[in-house]
C-alpha cells in the first residue's frame, strides 16, 4: 500500500477559502471528483447546509456507486492551505484526483470571485511515507493544524490547555478528525477503516490523539512537515 501525503497552498499563502460556502464546495469536490467516471456537475444544486457530502439529498438525482481513484483516509482545509492523506486505488490514481480537485475548485472559485489565474502557488507538494514513524505521526499532524489558528503555541510544546485544544479540534468541522471521534462530520468523504482499525475504534483514536498532543515534540517531525 503507497501512504502519500499531499499539501496544497495558496499562491503567496493567499486564503483560498474565504467563506463557509468555499469549505462546503471543497470538501463537496473531495467527494465528488473521487470517482473514475467524468463529474456530472451540472444536474443537481450543491446546497452547504448539508453535513455529509456524499449522501443523496446533495442533489435530487440517484447517485451511482463511484470508483474510487484513491482512498482518503484524512484530510485538514485550513484557510490558505488543505493536507491529505490517501492512497492510490488504481494506477495513476492520486495524480488523476489530483488534477480534476484541484482544477475543479479553482474554476468554482475563481468564476465565483470574477477573478483569473493561477490560485494555488504549485502543483502541489506530495511526499510517499516510508517511515512508520512519519506514518505514526502523519494522521494526529494533520489533524491537529488548526490549533494553528487559536493556539500557535502547540507546535513548540507550549500548549497549557489540553482541554481547550482539545474541544475546538472536536468543534473544527473542515477536517476529518470530528469523523474519527465517531460524530457524523463528513462521513461519506474519507475511507477511515483502515485507520481506525490501526488506532483500536474511536476512543482508541481519541485517547490517542489526547496523549500525542501532551507528549509530542513537533521537532520530530521536522524532516517531514512540507510547509518548508
Amino acid at each position: 500500500m503507497e501512504l502519500i501525503h499531499i499539501l496544497n497552498r495558496g499562491v503567496d499563502k493567499r486564503k483560498i477559502f474565504l467563506d463557509e460556502q468555499d469549505y462546503f464546495r471543497f470538501i463537496h469536490d473531495l467527494f465528488e471528483f473521487n470517482d473514475l467516471e467524468p463529474a456530472d456537475i451540472s444536474s443537481y444544486l450543491f446546497k452547504k447546509q448539508y453535513s455529509d457530502v456524499g449522501r443523496q439529498n446533495i442533489g435530487e438525482r440517484e447517485r451511482r456507486p463511484r470508483k474510487l481513484l484513491v482512498n482518503l483516509l484524512a484530510f485538514c482545509l485550513m484557510p490558505n492551505h488543505y493536507h491529505l492523506f490517501l492512497t492510490p486505488k488504481i494506477e495513476n490514481g492520486t495524480a488523476l484526483f489530483m488534477k480534476k480537485l484541484n482544477g475543479g475548485y479553482v474554476k468554482y472559485f475563481n468564476e465565483k470571485y470574477e477573478r483569473k489565474g493561477t490560485l494555488f502557488e504549485g502543483r502541489y507538494k506530495r511526499i510517499i511515507i516510508k517511515d512508520e514513524a512519519h506514518f505514526i505521526h502523519l494522521p494526529y499532524y494533520i489533524h491537529y493544524n488548526p490549533l494553528d489558528l487559536i493556539m500557535p503555541e502547540w507546535r513548540q510544546g507550549e500548549l497549557r490547555d489540553h482541554k481547550k485544544a482539545m474541544e475546538f479540534l472536536e468543534n473544527y468541522r473542515w477536517s476529518s478528525h470530528p469523523d474519527y471521534l465517531g460524530k457524523n462530520n463528513f462521513s461519506s468523504v474519507t475511507q477511515r477503516e483502515f485507520l481506525l482499525d490501526f488506532f483500536n475504534g474511536h476512543d482508541g483514536y481519541r485517547d490517542s490523539m489526547r496523549k500525542w498532543l501532551k507528549d509530542s515534540n513537533i521537532g520530530e517531525m521536522s524532516e517531514f512537515i512540507l510547509e518548508k
